[in-house]
């Protein structure tokens, strides 16, 4: 493996620029831990042949479940952090739906201390927006944010109290805070397992309306125009939410949405005979909906394309579906599965990078992102094209397997990833 302060340089490359929204040959060289030149290069130190491989920019993935504390047993920062390296991901933007939540400037320290010294790859930490993510009494924001704190959030636990949720927003606008909300109607979502229609019907399972998330994001877009504060969806799942992302935007509102890559590359007849691996939050939907979900964020409607890594264990899948956990493991999953994009003809490589690598940089206030000169060196050499059946025993990293696309066909595999100009991962890689 390289030390950062070597200086590499990297020839005869496929580039993936999200910035540009380039797809070009050339090369690149490091050094120092940061990018020292694009394109035309002088073959300076080690010099890596990659035979017209893809480089493009580190994946920064926003909305990573890790579970320190209180859930080691599923996914520790040093097994992330192994997934994330092999997975091409950089950057990992954890959750704080952790036991006990992150909702202290206490807490923030411990785990920005156990993640820096155990993971390969960058982690930044989100903080709970309330305490406990109860929904009842603001966090102390302004001291988590001098902790480190990128963003305030309580994940799928939705903030029902308007009164307790305008004032998380406004102090939040008055520090410049990000906040990142779960578009979902906490009443009408409560006990489902599935999205409600014929397939539902069929199985027996409890639905809910794709119609919960639209009342949702409403709800909170009228909190955002009356408090003027900054605002990410995690998840934009629905074809009828969809024009009222649009309007916010164009109405000049701060506010962005996320997708999983689940709900990009799945539907909801995945779920077939009650396989609780298929089992998310929100749930899969329809193929309309995955469909105008998928051209959305190729649009750059929907901004962020992320993994929503749930590592959940053996014990709390394997239960009736309705009884059982729901969430995936997604971090090594992300890049091959996002090439179902690519291959399909939906987004081309820059625009998914833009999505993966760019946009997610931009909205937390993050260098990454870019292949440009002065730039971190947080890199993933790829080949798009190379197929695999994945197994989830012997090549997932993470301590939980619980994938959808176990057994699965897929293409795309990195063959090396770079954190600061070290590498962290790729056996693969070769000197010219």
């Amino acid at each position: 493996m390289t030390a950062e302060n070597d200086t590499i340089t990297f020839i005869n490359a496929r580039l993936i620029d999200p910035e540009t929204g380039e797809e070009r040959p050339g090369g690149l060289t490091i050094s120092g831990g940061l990018i020292a030149a694009v394109g035309e290069v002088a073959e300076d130190g080690r010099v890596i042949d990659c035979s017209g491989k893809c480089l493009a920019p580190g994946i920064v993935d926003l909305g990573v479940k890790v579970g320190e504390p209180g859930e080691r047993h599923k996914e520790s920062f040093r097994s992330a952090g192994l997934a994330a390296a092999a997975g091409g991901v950089t950057t990992i933007i954890t959750r704080p739906d952790t036991l006990p939540a992150i909702d202290n400037p206490e807490s923030l320290e411990f785990v920005t201390r156990r993640a820096a010294g155990a993971s390969p790859v960058n982690i930044r930490h989100m903080a709970a927006l309330t305490k406990g993510r109860e929904g009842r009494e603001m966090t102390e924001i302004g001291f988590l944010l001098d902790a480190g704190a990128v963003a305030f959030t309580d994940c799928d636990h939705v903030v029902a109290d308007t009164k307790v949720l305008s004032r998380c927003l406004s102090y939040a606008r008055s520090l410049g805070a990000l906040v990142i909300g779960h578009a979902q109607d906490p009443g009408l979502s409560k006990g489902a397992a599935v999205t409600s229609g014929k397939f539902a019907s069929l199985r027996g399972l409890p639905g809910v309306s794709p119609m919960a998330e639209r009342m949702g994001f409403d709800r909170d877009m009228a909190m955002v125009e009356m408090t003027g504060a900054r605002y990410h969806f995690d998840q934009v799942t629905c074809a009828r939410t969809l024009p009222a992302l649009e309007r916010a935007k164009a109405n000049g509102f701060d506010v962005t949405a996320g997708v999983s890559i689940h709900h990009v590359t799945l539907n909801e007849f995945d779920v077939g005979d009650y396989r609780t691996f298929f089992k998310l939050t929100p749930p899969l939907r329809s193929e309309d909906d995955r469909k105008a979900v998928a051209e959305a964020l190729a649009s750059g409607l929907i901004d962020i394309l992320c993994s929503m890594h749930t590592p959940q264990d053996e014990e709390s899948k394997r239960l009736p579906y309705e009884e059982a956990a729901a969430g995936a493991v997604a971090l090594q999953t992300l890049l091959p599965a996002a090439m179902r994009l690519y291959h399909d003809g939906t987004m081309g490589l820059a625009q998914l990078f833009r999505a993966m690598s760019l946009n997610p940089a931009k909205r937390l206030g993050l260098p990454g992102g870019r292949l440009a000169a002065g730039a971190p060196a947080d890199l993933v050499l790829f080949d798009p094209d190379a197929p695999f059946v994945l197994d989830r025993f012997t090549m997932l990293a993470s301590k939980s397997k619980n994938t959808p696309f176990d057994g699965a066909r897929m293409e795309g595999k990195v063959l090396a990833t770079y954190v600061g100009g070290r590498q962290v991962f790729g056996a693969e890689v070769r000197d010219a």
